[in-house]
């Protein structure tokens, strides 16, 4: 039991990049260490390019210099899907590897834990990846920022097409975690808001991860909709498309659907992806930006593959860290936080900056449709949104965010 344990730990400690062969005693002089942690093991799909493009970004900062005149570090480990685990990674990165802040998590209810550990530990954490309007509004604190465009904001990008279509009857299907329950909530309220015409006329909540696509297909056709939202990912959303194609259940409806034109979740529906769908997504192949174009150039050149939406979140996220560091001047996590509001940093998708109401950055997403080209998934009719036009003001914010 105790060679498990320890076999267990090991596997958690992922790795300490770009230090060369140095000693722990000398890496600990010579770098600035930064902790990072994610669910590498639960779902790869997105993770591994995500870890591709936070270890493309490391090396660039440490080519030009480091931080703080020394090379900057990164402790790793999978939380494996579990809050519970990712908690106890983080005490372990900040007790034992001397972290200076966290990053990275990507299920909702892992960054709220991670979150809520920062604001008990009082230690910097920017969430990479955690969509739920929580972790900055009615969980927010004083000690966590957020990089990905959040739920409210995606949903508001997606509401203002949905709100053209003629659809007047919606049904919902979303995962049964806090993810999926605060994505629907959000884009209810929103879309109703701009269409009081609208019915909800019926809710499906799969287990994530264990969707029966059948049951869930069949369920959604029972209630007659016009148009679905859909906020299915990964596996789950291979079966449901699969399902809802052998059974009709998408001709003559509209569907509406969270991150589907991510490459990492279109691209394995492969021939099967459904053509119309209104989607946030990333479509790496068209789109035409200097800062884009340098990243995609720097990105296929050392993995000789396209980046997914994964790479940029960890790609821009190490160059948040890097760009807060150097504009500091110190590790000392209150000099971090006050920095951290208003701190403007270039990505791929152009620069953005990270509000001092609520600590959520300005990055946006793509909305299009999806469609097939030569028998590949793709996204057609795309437009960046800019996450600072998808926001609610300051006195809105005010009211959803706790005082401290």
């Amino acid at each position: 039991m105790a060679m498990k344990r320890l076999c267990a730990g090991a596997a958690l400690a992922l790795a300490v990049w770009s230090v060369g062969g140095a000693s722990p005693a000398a890496r600990a002089e010579d770098a600035v260490t930064v902790g990072e942690i994610n669910s590498y093991s639960a779902l790869p799909s997105f993770t591994e390019p995500y870890r591709k493009g936070w270890q493309l970004a490391l090396e660039e900062v440490n080519a030009a210099g480091g931080v703080m005149g020394k090379k900057l570090a990164i402790v790793s480990r999978d939380d494996g899907g579990k809050p519970g685990d990712a908690v106890t990674a983080a005490n372990e990165l900040v007790a034992n590897d001397h972290a200076v802040l966290l990053f990275g998590t990507f299920f909702s209810n892992i960054g709220l834990a991670v979150s809520d550990f920062a604001k008990q530990k009082k230690v910097f954490f920017l969430g990479a990846e955690p969509l739920t309007d929580a972790i900055t509004w009615s969980q927010g604190n004083h000690y966590t920022f957020r990089l990905r465009p959040s739920n409210y904001m995606q949903a508001a990008m997606l509401a203002e097409e949905a709100a053209k279509l003629p659809a007047k009857r919606w049904a919902t299907v979303a995962p049964n975690y806090e993810y999926g329950q605060s994505a629907v909530a959000v884009f209810k309220q929103l879309l109703s808001a701009k269409r009081p015409d609208i019915q909800w006329v019926g809710e499906q909540w799969p287990t994530q991860g264990k969707i029966d696509a059948g049951a869930v297909t069949q369920a959604l056709a029972a209630d007659n909709p016009e148009a679905i939202l859909n906020v299915e990912f990964g596996p789950d959303l291979v079966k449901f498309v699969r399902e809802g194609n052998t059974r009709g259940l998408f001709k003559g409806k509209s569907v509406v659907s969270f991150l589907t034109g991510e490459p990492e979740y279109l691209d394995p529906l492969k021939d099967e992806a459904p053509e119309g769908w209104i989607v946030t997504g990333y479509p790496w192949y068209g789109i035409h930006t200097p800062e884009h174009d340098a990243f995609l150039k720097a990105y296929q050149a050392k993995y000789n593959e396209p980046p997914r939406l994964g790479s940029i979140v960890g790609y821009s996220s190490v160059k948040t860290i890097a760009a807060l560091l150097a504009k500091a001047g110190s590790t000392d996590t209150e000099k971090l936080i006050a920095t951290a509001e208003g701190l403007g940093v270039a990505t791929p998708f152009g620069p953005i900056t990270f509000r001092k109401i609520d600590h959520q950055s300005t990055l946006g997403a793509f909305v299009g449709k999806t469609a097939l080209k030569d028998g590949k998934p793709v996204m057609v009719d795309f437009a960046y949104r800019d996450g600072a036009k998808y926001l609610p003001s300051d006195e809105e914010v005010a009211k959803l965010r706790p005082k401290e």
